[in-house]
């Protein structure tokens, strides 16, 4: 008890004047009966949160383990997919670059070509040149003692 509660119990009653006889108020004890009941139900009710908190925090975990279950069927399923999704995305590369490749091998086909029919047109006047030259030398070393 607080020095002040214990000097409201002697605090005068009644409207100054002559003194009425009577007991002191118990402040103290009239808040404690008024607010008793009260405080009883605010009781049950914390009473009742603290099981509405549980079965939350219950709900909650049951919750985190489901969706980290559905969490892995699906990081599972993509990893079983990511083979075929790469496949697919790299399919439009690969297409162009055989089309490239393609057409590189036919350019160099067409210049491969080209070069041979060059060398075949003047195959016959360089071994006629190479002929001459030959028999030139020839003759000339058949010159020298």
């Amino acid at each position: 008890m607080s020095l002040r509660d214990f000097l409201d119990r002697f605090r005068p009653v009644g409207t100054p004047g002559a003194s009425a006889t009577g007991v002191p108020a118990d402040r103290t004890a009239e808040r404690a009966a008024e607010l008793e009941p009260a405080l009883a139900r605010l009781t049950d009710v914390q009473r009742d949160a603290a099981g509405i908190r549980a079965a939350a925090e219950e709900a909650a975990e049951v919750l985190r383990r489901d969706t980290a279950r559905q969490a892995e069927r699906l990081v599972a399923a993509a990893r079983q997919r990511a083979p075929e999704v790469r496949r697919q995305a790299a399919e439009p590369l690969l297409r162009e670059a055989r089309q490239e490749a393609d057409a590189l091998r036919a350019a160099g086909e067409s210049a491969a070509s080209a070069v041979r029919r060059r060398a075949g047109e003047r195959m016959p006047g360089l071994v006629d040149r190479a002929v001459a030259d030959a028999l030139r030398l020839a003759g000339r070393a058949g010159d020298v003692p």
